[in-house]
């Protein structure tokens, strides 16, 4: 294996890890219905940040990784760690894909910077907006056979928190990159 391809695997794994503890020590679970619950989190702001520095692939398989095992790890999320999985890996890979279409890496100047910045965590937060309720809708009522009225009120729930979540994390997206870009891109490979 390749030095580059070593780090990027190590940068990876330290994105997992950042993931797995900005949701497992960083949010506010709102307990809804049938023995669920969703949670204010600002754990997506991670994901996109690392798919902001390590790629669409690499970054959304850090969001992925990181928040199913926080999902595995609680009792009161373990059913919803194959969707996060996919849901967590597609916020990375659509926010990635977004800045390397607009070449962030390549920005010098500020506006610029937070212009495409906010646009590609819009993008991949937006989606989530869009696909948790629904994505959770169907999986909880086709896969985990809850009734379809407690299924409509959990996605309606999930609706409202994946909203407030993809406002607050747009921002810290933007602010961390801002405040990380300088001192982290050079390192990576």
């Amino acid at each position: 294996m390749t030095n580059a391809k070593t780090r990027k695997l190590v940068f990876t794994a330290m994105f997992a890890v950042i993931n797995y503890i900005a949701f497992t020590y960083g949010k506010i679970t709102i307990p809804v219905t049938a023995g669920t619950s969703t949670a204010i989190h600002i754990a997506n702001a991670v994901v996109v940040l690392s798919s902001l520095f390590l790629g669409p692939f690499y970054g959304g398989l850090s969001g992925a990784i990181g928040l199913s095992l926080a999902d595995l790890l609680d009792p009161r999320y373990i059913t919803s760690a194959p969707k996060t999985f996919i849901l967590k890996f597609m916020i990375g890979l659509i926010s990635g894909l977004v800045a390397e279409k607009m070449q962030l890496k390549k920005q010098t100047e500020k506006k610029q910077i937070i212009k495409i910045t906010a646009i590609a965590s819009l993008a991949g937060l937006g989606f989530n907006v869009l696909a948790d309720p629904i994505v959770g809708y169907l999986y909880r009522k086709y896969l985990l056979g809850i009734q379809q009225d407690a299924a409509k009120i959990i996605a309606t729930w999930v609706a409202g928190a994946s909203a407030i979540n993809a406002a607050a994390c747009v921002v810290i997206s933007v602010i961390l990159y801002l405040a990380l870009y300088k001192s982290f891109l050079p390192r990576l490979p």
